[in-house]
């Protein structure tokens, strides 16, 4: 019979970009009600965001219908000194994650040259596992 394992790198990866998303969907947010604020002809910015805040809502319904299959839920984010601390269960195991401030800085500014249309292949690492 062969082995389940309970929570999966896979399944880790899923936890980290929902929470990476949340952040870079913020960001977008916050940017946009300044370039509002500051700029005097803001739509063709705000446009731009906005594409890529569907596109970054588009993603997070994938990553979703993933927690639904696999039974994941993050039930509980702290912010921390050293960064965002998430507790989460799989399949009806529990388990943590932190997420250092400076792997989250990394990580969502090229999550949002990425839904910006940008090429973010430079800051790509081949070594590492697949993108959910």
């Amino acid at each position: 019979m062969p082995y389940i394992e309970a929570i999966t790198a896979e399944d880790r990866q899923y936890v980290k970009r929902y929470i990476l998303l949340q952040l870079v969907m913020a960001a977008y947010e916050r940017d946009c009600r300044q370039i509002e604020a500051n700029l005097k002809t803001p739509a063709p910015y705000v446009d731009t965001i906005k594409l890529a805040i569907n596109r970054v809502w588009d993603h997070q319904k994938d990553i979703k219908k993933h927690f639904r299959s696999k039974g994941l839920k993050v039930y509980e984010q702290t912010n921390t000194q050293n960064g965002i601390h998430a507790k989460f269960m799989c399949r009806g195991y529990r388990s943590e994650m932190e997420l250092r401030w400076e792997f989250i800085t990394a990580e969502a500014s090229v999550l949002m040259r990425k839904y910006l249309g940008l090429d973010v292949s430079k800051y790509e690492n081949n070594a590492g596992p697949n993108e959910p």
